[in-house]
């Protein structure tokens, strides 16, 4: 076979799997460890991450070879004289691919589809593929997220992740390094901050088409979701885990999982209907009109009743409920974090807002949670070089808030690689302890989720490395160490007439330093 696509995608193959044949066998020159088990399990980690590379150039040697084949079969068929024939030309070659394959021609379809952007138009995703330095999945985010993207928007995504000499590479790991997961949460939030199509048009057409959807499924069992704003998502998502774990205990069986689904189905179910306990009313807060003349407060919290009363309030809407006792713990209001650039927030410009656990939202959306919604507000001073905080406001002479504010500010939730588990849910934590001489400092705190809070005390996996602006990076117990992801800030968008007024100042040599 003559091209040279083809044959650079086989050399790198052949290459890994001698590297790969070589971990196996044992031929590598470093000392012996003395300890045959964990020398064992060196060489097996050392082994998945080649086999790994194998299979990421593997895939890029398919890719070559599925968008070739795509390219000779096109040239040895007649030229088209219809759309008709054009179409049945194109669904021979996919009915080809999938029956070589083993797949659908769905999937052949999809595949020659992505092999075909691959290979015109993401030369640098490819190249990554082919170098083994980011996997399959990658791959396939990459075409997802430039999808409607034009070439130049495409390139810039591509560059931003994948070249280390762009002009504003991403912070932190490399790309090939992420989850594919966050991988996708990273992209899609450059691609919303990037899109040449205005966020708020974009937004109101996704506003258009909010449904909720019902799909039975297997074991008497059925899906119930929302495609609702993102703001209003994340609002029940929080309130609904806030209940949940409002109702944890010694004494409850249900996971937290279990318990959120209940909630929320608990809450759907009655609302609107008639409470039958003696002291309790119409409607779903309760009280008011009939009761004990008690209601919560409009952000469903009964903190400003007095203690005797709140508690029996909330037993009798508990037992009602069907959720069982709620001891004396208020209802919820639900917490959202949401971080709006001053000049959007006044509507001078139209950048995009962050809202903690999503990404990217409408500026429109983060005015009205402000000014609808916000229980405080946080003032965060930022490099207007690269958008990373500066300072954070204090209100109060006590450390712990501020601290754990920048915290939600520096990680954005927890900072084990490949977790998304969002700030709300986590806790700070030193990463040396109090006890072996650890400082209550930014630099040696941590918001693990619950899950990697255990991995930390209870294992030998050990956070650290973090400073000011980055997050910990973690060690496993074998030693190797796994950098944290990291938010991927930028420049605040300035207003044209502040710029044209600095510029003027400057006599045209631009803008002062800001500091």
């Amino acid at each position: 076979m003559e091209s040279r696509a083809v044959v650079g995608a086989l050399e790198a193959v052949e290459a890994s799997v001698a590297a790969l044949a070589g971990v196996l066998r044992g031929d590598s020159d470093g000392p012996d460890g003395g300890d045959p088990l964990r020398d064992l399990a060196d060489v097996c980690l050392d082994g998945l991450a080649e086999a790994s590379r194998v299979e990421a150039e593997m895939a890029a040697l398919k890719v070559h070879l599925a968008a070739e084949y795509a390219d000779a079969a096109t040239a040895m068929a007649a030229p088209a004289v219809s759309p008709q024939e054009r179409t049945a030309q194109e669904m021979a070659i996919t009915a080809e691919v999938a029956c070589v394959l083993a797949v659908s021609e769905r999937t052949a379809s999809a595949f020659l589809s992505e092999a075909h952007t691959l290979t015109r138009t993401l030369p640098l995703t490819l190249s990554a593929l082919q170098a083994g330095t980011i996997s399959w999945q990658h791959a396939r985010i990459m075409v997802d997220e430039t999808a409607n993207l034009d070439r130049v928007g495409a390139a810039a995504l591509e560059a931003h992740f994948l070249d280390p000499d762009a002009s504003a590479p991403a912070r932190g790991c490399p790309a090939g390094e992420l989850v594919p997961g966050r991988f996708r949460a990273k992209a899609r939030t450059w691609r919303e901050r990037h899109h040449p199509v205005s966020i708020e048009t974009r937004h109101a057409r996704g506003v258009a088409d909010r449904r909720v959807e019902y799909v039975p499924d297997r074991d008497g069992m059925a899906w119930l979701s929302a495609y609702l704003p993102a703001a209003t998502a994340a609002g029940i998502w929080d309130r609904t885990t806030s209940a949940a774990r409002a109702l944890q205990g010694p004494d409850e069986a249900r996971t937290l999982t279990q318990l959120r689904a209940d909630v929320a189905a608990t809450w759907l179910l009655t609302a609107g209907r008639e409470r039958t306990p003696a002291g309790t009313a119409k409607g779903v807060a309760g009280g008011g009109e009939d009761g004990n003349g008690m209601d919560p407060t409009p952000d469903g919290n009964y903190a400003d009743f007095a203690p005797d009363a709140r508690r029996d309030l909330l037993r009798a809407e508990g037992a009602q409920d069907g959720l069982g006792p709620l001891g004396d713990v208020p209802s919820p209001a639900a917490q959202v974090l949401i971080t709006v650039p001053v000049f959007s927030l006044l509507g001078l410009t139209e950048e995009p807002a962050m809202l903690d656990g999503y990404g990217p939202v409408p500026p429109s959306m983060a005015r009205a949670l402000v000014a609808d919604g916000a229980s405080s507000l946080l003032r965060v001073l930022i490099d207007p070089r690269d958008g990373a905080p500066l300072e954070i406001g204090r209100t109060n002479y006590r450390i712990s808030q501020p601290l754990r504010q920048w915290l939600r500010l520096r990680d954005g939730k927890c900072p084990f690689p490949g977790c998304n588990n969002h700030s709300l849910d986590n806790e700070a934590d030193h990463l040396l302890a109090w006890a072996h001489g650890g400082t209550t400092g930014i630099s040696n705190l941590g918001q693990p989720c619950p899950k990697h809070h255990r991995l930390k005390h209870s294992t030998a996996w050990t956070p650290a490395g973090a400073s000011i602006n980055d997050p910990p990076g973690w060690t496993s117990p074998t030693g190797r160490r796994y950098p944290s992801e990291q938010p991927d800030w930028e420049p605040p968008h300035w207003p044209s007439q502040i710029l044209a007024g600095a510029m003027a100042d400057n006599g045209g040599s631009g803008m002062r330093s800001a500091a």
